[in-house]
C-alpha cells in the first residue's frame, strides 16, 4: 500500500477533527488448489486491496474498514470515522501508543517473505502426490482430499504520533487427509504444514503418507472405563493445553479481574523446569512481525521463566489500565481497536522423548486429537474431547475414542512436564507434554 495514500488519509481525518488518527493499509494475494480421488476438486483465487483507519475525538475512539481505496471513497471513510467518534462513549485508556515506545529504523529483518509465486499447475502436482502417497497406504480406502495454496500479504500502517512501517510476508501450505477402513469401521487422519519459505515444507509425498499411516493407526479404536491416569499430549497438539494462558495473562482480562492468573503475576505457575519464551523476531517464523499492531516495537521475552510467570501481555489501552507499560503484544485486523495476542509463544523442550515420557509414565493415554475444548476462564476448569492411543509399560497398547480429558489449568500447569520432542509447526509450539494424572471420562 501506497505510504502517501496512507499520509492523505491521516491527514483528511485530522482536518475533519480528529485530534489523532492511524491508518492502516493491507494487500494480499492467494491461490488455493484442492484435488480429491485424483481430481481437481476447487480452484480459489483472492486479491484484496484494504484501507483501515482508527480516529481519536479526545478519548473517544471509531474505526472503520473498506475495500475502495478511490479518494471519494477515502473521503467518506474519514468523514465516517470522525463522525462515530464523536458519538462514541469516552474510553479514559484509549489512544495512540506512547511515543517512547515505537518502533524505529532499521527494523529487523525477519526472512519472511518468499518472492517466488508457484502456477496453479505446480500446487496442483503437489496436491495430487500428496494425496497418492496417503492413498497408496495400506488400509487407507478413501480420501478427504488434498490441498496446496500459496498466499503473500504486506502491511503498513502509519500514525500522526510519528509511526510508519511495513512488513512482507508470503505463506506456503499442503495437507492431506486420508481414511482408512476395515470391518469395524473407518477412522481419518491428517497431516498438513504451513511455513513462510516454499524449501520448508516437507515432501508432498511425506505429508500423504504421515496422513495415511495416522488413519490407519487409529482402526480398532476402543471405548475405555473412565479413570484417572497420566496423559500425554503428543507434540502436535500439545500447544492447545497451553494456548489458555495466553487469555489468562492478557492485559485487557487481567484488567476486568476475569483471569484464574490475575493474582499470579511474578509468582511460580508452572514448575522450574519449564519455560515459556515469545519470540517476535524469530526467522520465518508464522508469527512473526518487526514490530505489533500499533507500531511498538517488540523484542523476545521469557513469558514463564523457570516456572515463575514474568509479565502480562499488554497493549497500550490494557497497560494505561494497569498502571504498566506496553508489551509490544497489540494485535488488530483493519477496524476496531487491538487486541491482544503473542506472536511465536514456544515451551521451550525437556529432557525425554516422547517415549521417554511413556516410559516414566508406565500406563496411561497419549492424546493424539483434541476437540471441542471447554474453559471457565475465572477458575480455571477445563475439559476437551479427546482420542488417541493407550500405552501399557511404556508402549502403546491400542487407540481409544470418545473420551474427554478433564482437569484445572492452575493444578495441570503446576505438574506438567515438557518432552524433548519439539517441532516448530505454527506460531504456537510444543514438545510433547506429561500431566501425571488426569480425569478421563470414557464409557
Amino acid at each position: 500500500m501506497d505510504e502517501t495514500l496512507l499520509q492523505d488519509l491521516l491527514a483528511a481525518a485530522l482536518s475533519a477533527g480528529a485530534d489523532a488518527a492511524e491508518a492502516v493499509g493491507a494487500e494480499r494475494r492467494s491461490l488455493s488448489i484442492t484435488v480429491r480421488l485424483g481430481e481437481l476438486e476447487e480452484v480459489e483465487r483472492e486479491e484484496s486491496r484494504d484501507l483501515g483507519l482508527r480516529v481519536f475525538v479526545g478519548r473517544r475512539q471509531a474505526s472503520v474498514s473498506g475495500s475502495d481505496v478511490s479518494a471519494e471513497a477515502r473521503a467518506k471513510l474519514v468523514e465516517r470515522a470522525v463522525a462515530m467518534a464523536k458519538l462514541a462513549p469516552e474510553d479514559p485508556y484509549a489512544g495512540l501508543a506512547d511515543p517512547d515506545l515505537i518502533a524505529r529504523e532499521p527494523l529487523p529483518d525477519l526472512d519472511l517473505y518468499d518472492s517466488s509465486e508457484p502456477s496453479p499447475e505446480s500446487l496442483e502436482e503437489r496436491a495430487r502426490i500428496a494425496e497418492d502417497a496417503a492413498r497408496a497406504t495400506p488400509k487407507v480406502t478413501n480420501s478427504d482430499g488434498a490441498a496446496a495454496s500459496w498466499s503473500t500479504s504486506r502491511w503498513r500502517m502509519i500514525t500522526s504520533g510519528g509511526f510508519s512501517g511495513e512488513h512482507r510476508a508470503s505463506g506456503f501450505s499442503l495437507g492431506a487427509s486420508a481414511i482408512a477402513g476395515d470391518e469395524n469401521g473407518m477412522e481419518t487422519g491428517y497431516e498438513g504444514r504451513s511455513v513462510r519459505w516454499r524449501a520448508d515444507l516437507p515432501e508432498p509425498a511425506a505429508i500423504g503418507a504421515e496422513a495415511g499411516r495416522r488413519a490407519a493407526s487409529r482402526l480398532g479404536a476402543r471405548k475405555i472405563a473412565s479413570t484417572t491416569a497420566p496423559v500425554i499430549f503428543e507434540n502436535r497438539i500439545a500447544a492447545a493445553l497451553i494456548s489458555p494462558l495466553v487469555g489468562a495473562i492478557a492485559g485487557p482480562a487481567v484488567a476486568r479481574g476475569t483471569s484464574f492468573l490475575k493474582d499470579r503475576l511474578g509468582g511460580r505457575v508452572f514448575g522450574e523446569h519449564v519455560t515459556i519464551t515469545d519470540d517476535p523476531h524469530r526467522r520465518r517464523g508464522l508469527g512473526s512481525a518487526p514490530f505489533d499492531d500499533e507500531g511498538v516495537a517488540n523484542q523476545p521475552r521469557a513469558i514463564v521463566d523457570e516456572g515463575v510467570l514474568t509479565t502480562w501481555l499488554l497493549n497500550s489501552a490494557s497497560a494505561r489500565q494497569l498502571g504498566l507499560t506496553s508489551t509490544g503484544h497489540a494485535s488488530r485486523g483493519l477496524a476496531g481497536p487491538p487486541g491482544v495476542g503473542p506472536s511465536n509463544l514456544t515451551l521451550q523442550p525437556g529432557d525425554r522423548d516422547q517415549a521417554g515420557l511413556m516410559a516414566d509414565a508406565g500406563e496411561g493415554l497419549l492424546v493424539t486429537s483434541m476437540f471441542g475444548p471447554s474453559l471457565n476462564g475465572n477458575t480455571g476448569d477445563w475439559s476437551v474431547g479427546c482420542s488417541g492411543f493407550w500405552f501399557e509399560s511404556g508402549e502403546i497398547a491400542y487407540p481409544v475414542t470418545e473420551i474427554t480429558v478433564a482437569g484445572n489449568l492452575i493444578d495441570i500447569y503446576a505438574r506438567l512436564i515438557p518432552g524433548a520432542d519439539l517441532e516448530i509447526r505454527g506460531a504456537t509450539n510444543a514438545p510433547s507434554i506429561l500431566v501425571d494424572a488426569l480425569a478421563i471420562a470414557g464409557r
